[in-house]
């Protein structure tokens, strides 16, 4: 909220200078880093004039020394009186300073600092979400995070961490020299059950995974799937004796995309595992089952939904659906927030009793990652 009252305030500023000299336009742009990557989204903020609507497309005009390229830059979300966030792919081969004006409309002229397409082998090599790694740092998040809470006989929270690190870096050492080691990843979630009702406010169970996988992104237009993981994966709550509950699975993630219509998309991401070791709870497979079948529908990053469904060998499951709502005021430190909703029906919410079937819950939280 305050980087955006800062763009607002400038643009302001830059609209009064503007009018001192006699030459206000109609249309203002801003950018909130005025900063972009070649071939990548990237958006900008644009202030309608008075008692004016900002329409659900705009068409740019991009300069750069002797060359000048249109695109069309579409809504995102709806407007906030005059104001509105816009977004757009920038063309891959541009580097530099670039200007940036509306076409047919009296606009202000932004200046935006365009950085290089990355070079496809190094796109390769770093397996990023979709064709753009550059932007993932060696530490990244990995499944949702987020902090819910709800009644069911009492009130009781859940939380989840989750985080990855790639093991090798495509640009030095082992990753340079053989560029599909930077494919493989530790990862850590860690996801907790918490009674917020009983006396000294305990964790009902905590389930630790950590999991070592190597990551496959497609790098052309004909391979069917988009994206795979292999790995294994260790599952535990940290109990002894009758409260003790582990597994041990080797696990295979084929993943698919598509980018709908007004920047929408949607994943199919099952989780195919097989059971190493499950001593501990010999008959897991009949609740849990082989495969995680889960779905992710992106209506422009505005909202989120992602049901994941476990049908185990006895026809006893477990459903859940996690809808996440994008809030541009909720920030924690760089990162937004979402608002978000957590249905979960079925056996095995937690490890600890994942034979036994409680009431249904529904919680509300907030995510920093859906």
């Amino acid at each position: 909220m305050r980087l955006l009252a800062l763009v607002v305030l400038l643009c302001a500023a830059a609209q009064a200078a503007a009018a001192e000299r006699g030459t206000l336009p109609d249309w203002i742009l801003a950018s909130a880093d005025g900063r972009a990557t070649a071939g990548q989204r990237f958006e900008l903020v644009i202030i309608a004039p008075p008692n004016e609507e900002p329409p659900a497309e705009l068409t740019l005009r991009l300069i750069m020394k002797a060359d000048e390229r249109i695109i069309t830059l579409t809504a995102v979300g709806v407007p906030s009186g005059t104001q509105r966030i816009y977004a757009a792919d920038l063309p891959p081969d541009l580097e530099g300073v670039v200007a940036l004006e509306l076409v047919g409309r009296s606009s202000s002229v932004l200046s935006l600092l365009v950085t290089a397409k990355p070079d496809p082998d190094a796109l390769r090599a770093l397996t990023g979400a979709y064709g753009d790694p550059t932007v993932e740092p060696p530490l990244s998040e990995n499944d949702a995070m987020y902090f819910v809470i709800g009644p069911r006989d009492g009130w009781n929270a859940r939380f989840q961490l989750s985080f990855k690190y790639r093991l090798f870096d495509a640009g030095s050492g082992f990753g340079r020299d053989q560029p599909w080691l930077a494919g493989f990843y530790f990862a850590y979630t860690q996801n907790s059950l918490w009674d917020l009702e009983a006396d000294s406010k305990p964790f009902r169970d905590t389930s630790y995974r950590p999991s070592l996988f190597w990551r496959w992104e497609r790098s052309d237009d004909k391979t069917w799937i988009d994206g795979l993981r292999i790995g294994f994966e260790h599952e535990s709550n940290g109990e002894q004796g009758d409260l003790s509950r582990s597994i041990n699975t080797i696990f295979v993630r084929p993943e698919w995309r598509w980018k709908l219509r007004d920047g929408d998309t949607f994943e199919f991401t099952p989780k195919f595992y097989g059971y190493l070791d499950k001593e501990d709870n010999p008959d897991i497979q009949q609740y849990r089952g082989y495969v995680d079948w889960r779905f992710r529908y992106n209506m422009a990053g505005e909202w989120i939904f992602t049901p994941v469904a476990r049908i185990g060998t006895s026809g006893k499951g477990s459903f859940q659906l996690d809808v996440s709502k994008r809030i541009r005021d909720l920030k924690f430190g760089p990162v937004g927030g979402y608002l978000q909703f957590q249905y979960f029906s079925g056996y095995g919410e937690e490890i600890l009793n994942y034979n036994q079937r409680l009431p249904s819950q529904l919680r509300i939280g907030f995510a920093i990652v859906p």
